[in-house]
């Protein structure tokens, strides 16, 4: 059963929709589909509608999507870096690209299809990841809130990677099944697609069932949050 998340995006103040990434066998239930234009944060505005952006081996709209969802290698290995590394410039050479790359493999799907939408609780078991598309303030409660039920000794709760925002939804996480997020959105590739002010952090599924346990004795409920809300509500009114 899927944790409930209200509370938690009530006190957060959290508008935009909780999105899934699901590894299914079908799409039957994640209709209506939207298209992407290239890329799949394009369709940003249609996660807000309730549709679902669908990838497969045969449909993944965009190179680096398909290589980091599906595994699909659309050019030659040698290729692919000389594209990153001498067109998009986005490692100072070719070795340590290739380096990266090796460090970092694409997401091993299990299904057929990825769906990437809104949350649909009686899809819950092909979930796989959660991302919430937050501003600084909200993002940094949310930090706070993995830290709560860790105590960051051997490995941090929350970390950042280089990498495609696609990859960052599960490809660059080590371990689905353990607590686990990515402070991501942080593609320049893809930020034109989002609003200047918002981030994302992807979770885990067992960081997603702690987030969702958080209760009064939290901070959530403490004056911290209240306070940071309150002056921005103070600033909104001058």
């Amino acid at each position: 059963m899927q944790p409930n998340a209200d509370k938690l995006v009530q006190i957060a103040g959290i508008s935009m929709p909780l999105i899934g990434f699901y590894d299914a066998p079908h799409t039957r239930f994640f209709e209506p589909f939207a298209q992407p234009k290239h890329c799949i944060f394009s369709c940003y505005e249609n996660w807000l509608k309730g549709e679902s952006v669908i990838i497969s081996e045969e449909n993944f709209i965009c190179m680096g999507a398909g290589y980091w969802l599906c595994g699909v290698e659309s050019l030659p290995r040698d290729k692919y870096i000389k594209f990153l590394t001498e067109k998009e410039g986005l490692k100072y050479s070719s070795a340590l690209m290739n380096k990266w790359l090796d460090n970092h493999q694409p997401y091993k799907k299990e299904h057929k299809y990825i769906a990437i939408c809104p949350l649909k609780p009686e899809q819950y078991d092909y979930l796989k990841t959660v991302t919430f598309y937050v501003n600084p303030d909200q993002l940094s409660l949310l930090i706070t809130a993995c830290e709560y039920h860790n105590a960051s000794i051997n490995t941090h709760p929350v970390i950042t990677s280089f990498g495609s925002g696609c990859g960052q939804l599960s490809a660059l996480f080590e371990n689905l099944d353990i607590p686990k997020a990515i402070i991501g959105a942080t593609d320049i590739a893809m930020r034109q697609y989002l609003p200047p002010s918002i981030l994302a952090l992807t979770v885990t599924k067992p960081m997603f069932q702690q987030l969702c346990e958080l209760d009064e004795n939290s901070f959530l409920y403490k004056p911290f949050w209240k306070r940071l809300r309150k002056a921005r509500a103070d600033i909104e009114k001058t």
